[in-house]
Order: structure tokens, then sequence, then C-alpha cells
């Protein structure tokens, strides 16, 4: 494998994890936070690919440190993954550049023009204090231009703050060299000061009188010097103090610089890293280039870019991404003649996650943007088309495409479109077997799973149209639905669903209909089976409730009210209780029917009913 095209696909890799990763590496980082404005990077979706939505796992603990695997396209990061090949937020933010127009206007090349005069002016071979503060004049200049995003401002503002602390730093050398002056000449006093004075006479014969003449001369020497030791102190002690206000100072300003460098970096802002970097080489020239950064960004620019986190880190990923932009632009209107919009439209979409904001692509015309936008809007329909099971229309769309660009591969969608009519059409026939049969069940079950498979299929009215062409079945069976529903006997609907159903399949107002029938039919068989089950387990009551919860819906069916009267009976006392309580509570007699109702609960202690009844006249009681 070429060597060079191995670095080039790898760069976007690289990048993207340094992205993604920056943002929750550099909050333990020395330097102030910076906040990154990209938007999660990502590529346009191949419309054959199937998307994976976030999917928390809850197995292990979550990542601090975004993972990407190359192989698959998933990001891994604080428990979720993702497929960066299907990002709506990336889409948006790429359909919006691909609409939006070329920067090409005569503001536009003169803003490129003052950009490039200070990276000129900085290049290690012309730099020197009067181009930078040419340099430093331009800033100004290009912030005005609404592309800038007053990011020049940004770095005119730290460059400013650099020099104005090195007037800090010469004024505070200057005081430490007065102060060390002053030094010597406290120091000169004190010589003095301890010297034997010759003046106090001569020390007397006895030996007591001797030893207390000497202590009062060394007592008198002592508070001559006291002064200038004290002094002397004191001047040491701003000296240091001093030092150490000089080497914070310069560090904070090293530190103010990187986050501004680093911030540039994760705002995809290339052009103005260089610049920034090339400013810091130029205000610093101690050679101190590295990144106070937290060990988790450390370790991920080592792992990531092979290189120790620097400025010249930075400086040399802006200009490798700017040149690999400016290749990927090159590539798509290369692949765009060629009609290889696929190819194309993913070139320029990997190249788009960095270089968002290169002149490469800011200058490329609306006009060939638009071939991409196309494709990536037909790209999107089609995956849309797919994911409803419209196959008529994602036929049409894979079509469409092929006509478009040169290089799709329609295999995998085209697999599944016929995979799925085939199906379809199977269990349609096996349908109409069942049709001729007699065979309602199977009928049933049939005309479902087509349905399943391709909701809008053509074949299903006319599969419909044939099942009941014979003796104008169909149109009884609508009437009959109709008179049904009428008198809202919706058992006899229910027992008859498979014929309705497929009466009903050419007449949307009337599966509505049906469709509302048979869900309540549902709640009403499920709820007559629960009844049942809790009844064989000797809860009379508690079958009762769940009974007559529903029938408060659905007073009219024949079944429900039969299982009702019955359970009625077995939990009479219960019933009667609640009756009494309901009836009391009608009356607005308070107190007796919250008696009731605690009687009725007592009797059957998970009762809502009773439950309800309580709070109802518990809150009366209590306004």
């Amino acid at each position: 494998m070429d060597t060079h095209g191995h670095k080039q696909r790898n760069l976007a890799e690289r990048l993207l994890i340094l992205l993604i990763a920056a943002t929750p590496c550099l909050a333990g980082a020395q330097a102030p936070e910076a906040i990154p404005t990209a938007s999660p990077p990502t590529v346009t979706p191949a419309p054959q690919e199937t998307g994976t939505t976030a999917n928390r796992d809850t197995s292990t603990a979550p990542n601090l440190i975004p993972t990407v695997d190359p192989a698959s396209g998933i990001i891994s990061w604080n428990g979720q993954t993702w497929n960066i090949n299907n990002n709506r937020l990336f889409n948006a933010r790429f359909e919006k550049y691909l609409n939006a127009p070329e920067e090409t206007t005569q503001a536009d090349l003169e803003y490129q023009g003052i950009l490039r005069t200070i990276l000129d002016k900085l290049s290690p071979a012309r730099i020197t204090p009067a181009n930078m503060d040419a340099a430093f004049r331009l800033l100004p200049k290009a912030a005005a231009f609404d592309s800038d995003a007053r990011l020049c401002d940004s770095i005119a503002d730290s460059v400013y703050s650099v020099w104005m602390a090195r007037k800090e730093l010469q004024r505070l050398a200057q005081a430490n060299d007065a102060l060390r002056e002053e030094q010597k000449a406290t120091e000169w006093n004190a010589g003095l000061a301890s010297a034997p004075s010759t003046t106090g006479g001569t020390a007397p014969k006895n030996v007591t009188a001797a030893a207390e003449w000497a202590k009062e001369r060394a007592l008198k020497r002592d508070t001559q010097m006291a002064p200038y030791t004290t002094r002397i102190a004191e001047i040491k002690a701003l000296i240091l103090a001093n030092q150490a206000k000089r080497e914070l100072s310069q560090m904070q300003t090293k530190i103010e610089f990187q986050a501004l460098c680093v911030q540039l970096f994760l705002q995809r802002r290339f052009q103005h890293v260089l610049i920034a970097t090339r400013f810091y080489r130029g205000v610093f020239g101690d050679g101190d280039t590295l990144l106070r950064v937290g060990d988790d960004a450390r370790s991920l620019f080592g792992k990531t870019t092979g290189m120790p986190p620097t400025v010249s880190t930075l400086d040399t990923m802006a200009n490798e991404v700017i040149r690999d932009c400016r290749e990927s632009v090159q590539a798509y209107e290369f692949l765009l003649e060629k009609g290889e919009l696929k190819s194309a439209t993913e070139r320029l979409a990997e190249g788009f996650v960095p270089g968002e904001y290169t002149p490469e692509f800011r200058t490329l015309s609306r006009e060939k943007k638009r071939a991409a936008l196309k494709f990536t809007q037909a790209s999107n329909q089609l995956l849309s088309a797919l994911d409803v099971k419209d196959f008529t229309l994602a036929e049409k769309l894979v079509h469409d495409l092929e006509e478009t660009a040169r290089d799709f591969d329609s295999s995998k969608p085209m697999a599944a479109i016929q995979t799925a009519k085939t199906v379809a059409g199977m269990h349609l026939a096996k349908a109409k077997n069942a049709a001729v049969s007699g065979d309602r069940a199977a009928l049933e079950t049939e005309l479902k799973e087509a349905t399943a498979i391709w909701p809008r299929n053509p074949a299903l009215g006319e599969v419909s149209g044939v099942i009941f062409k014979q003796a104008d079945v169909q149109l009884e069976a609508l009437d009959l639905l109709d008179e049904l529903l009428g008198r809202k006997e919706y058992r006899r609907i229910y027992d008859d669903r498979v014929r309705f159903i497929a009466a009903a399949a050419l007449y949307p107002e009337r599966q509505e209909q049906l469709q509302k029938v048979l869900d309540a039919m549902t709640t009403i068989e499920g709820t007559i089976t629960r009844a049942m089950e809790i009844e064989k387990r000797g809860d009379a009551a508690g079958a009762w409730e769940t009974v007559e919860h529903v029938y408060l819906q659905y007073p009219n069916d024949n079944k429900l009210n039969e299982l009702r009267a019955n359970l009625t009976t077995e939990a009479s006392e219960f019933v009667k209780t609640l009756r009494a309580a309901e009836r009391l509570e009608k009356e607005e007699q308070v107190g007796s029917s919250l008696a009731w109702y605690l009687k009725a609960q007592s009797m059957y202690p998970g009762s809502e009913f009773a439950q309800k009844g309580i709070e109802r006249q518990a809150e009366k009681i209590l306004k």
C-alpha cells in the first residue's frame, strides 16, 4: 500500500478522534477551558447502509475518552454508541453548507489576502520584530470581515496581553535592581554599625566590671544593627516575591495563549491556528512550546498524532489538514466530472468534517455543491423509503440514482426490494388459496403477513377484489359491516373480522372504523381473560372490579355483561357495599359514604374504586 495514501486516509480518523475527544480531555487541562463549536463529525450515508441508533451499554462502565472503530464507523463514548455514517446533526450542517453561496466576493478575496499576508510576515524565514508589528496591525483589519467571526481580535488580544505582561516583567526587574542596590547599601551600613567603637574607652581591670562593660557594648552594637538587619530581610523577601510574580505572570500568559491555540484548533479554524502558533513563537522566544494540558489530553495527542502535545503539534496538524482538505476538494471536482457522484459526495463529506472553514471549501461554487446536495437528498429519501417499506418509491429512487451516479452500487437496496416483493407475493398467493378453500384463519394470517412486509403493495387491493368477486360478497360484507356498526354489535363484527378486514381493504374510512372496533374488542377479550384468571385464584371481588373498569367503556357487549353478572353474584357483599357507598356519595352524605368505602376496602384491599372513593370523601372533608 502507498505510504502517502495511507497517511491521507488515516488523517481524517486521527483528527476525528482529536476533535471529539479533546473536549472532555481538556476539562482537566491547566489552561482555561476551551469550548469547541465543531459539529459531531461523520460522513454522508450510503443509501444501502443502515444507520445505528444510540444504544446504551449497561454492561460496562462509561468511556471517559471516546473511541472510534475505523472499520465500522462506530463511536463509543460515555456508555453510548452511534454510527458516524448516519448522523442527523451532521447531515443538516452538511446540507446547509451545500446550499450556501461560495465566498468569492471582493470582500472575501480581500479577507483571504490579509490572512495570507499575515502568515507570510510571520513565516519562520521572514519573522522579525518589524514584520511581527506589521502582522499585528493587520489583525483588526481581518477581524472586521464577517467570515472571521472576530477570531483575529482574539489573537490580537492575546498578543497584546503578552506585550503588556512583558512591560510588567520589566517593571519588576527594575524594581529588583533598585532593591539590590538598596540591599548593598544597607549591608554596608550594617557592617559599619557592627565594627568595634574606638570612643568607648578601655575595659576596666576588674573582671566583673569588665564583663558588664562588654555586655553593654554588645547590646549597643545590636541595637544599632537591628534596623539594618530587618531591612535586609525585607529586601530579600521583596526580591523573591517579585521573582515569583515574574515567573507566574509569564506562565499565565503562556497558558492563556495556548488555550486560544487549542480552542481555534477545536473550532477547526486552522488558518487562525497557524497565525496564533506563529505569533506564539514570536512573542515567546524561550523555545518552550509544550502545551500545559492534563494527562488525558497528553495521552490522547500522543496516541492520535504520535507526537507530544506542543504548539508545534497544532501547527503541524493544521498544515496537514489544510493540505488534505485541498486534495479532498480537488478529488471531488475530478470525480464530479467523471459522473461518480457517490464517491465524490463521500470525499467532500469526509473533507468537510475538518475543513469546513478552509478556503478551498468556502470558495467551492454553489453549482458544483448542488450536485452533491441532490445525491445526498436522494440517498436520504431512499433510506426513508426502505425504512417505511415503500418499495415502489424505493425502486424508482434506485433507478434514478443509477442514472445520476455512475458509481452507485444498487445491489443491496435492490436485493432488499426484490426479496420483500417476492415474499409479499407468496403470502398473497397463499391468501388467495385460503379464500378459495374457506380457511378464514389462514386467510387472515397470510393477509397480515403480506401487509406487514409491504404495506403499500398495490396487489393487496387486487387480491381483496378477487377474493370477494364471486356473488358480490364484498358488497354484502360492507353492507353488513355498516349495519352492525350502526347497531353497535361489535362482537359480531369481531367474530367475523377476517371477512370484514378483506372487504374494507379498499375503503380507508371503513378500515379506520373497523380498526377502532377491533381494538375495542381486543381490550374486552383481554379483560375477560384476565378476570377469569383472577376468579380462578378465588378473588371474585378483584375479577369483578377488572370487568367493571371495561364495562363502563363498553356496556353493550353481551359476553362481558354475562361475566359481570356472574361475578356480581359471587362478590355480592363487596358489590353491595361499594354501591351503598356510591349512593351515599351522590346524596352528599360524606361521613357515611366514607365509612362504606372503608368497609369495601377492608373487604378487598386492592380495590381501586374504594381507594378513589376514599380520596374523594377525604378531600371534601378537608375543604
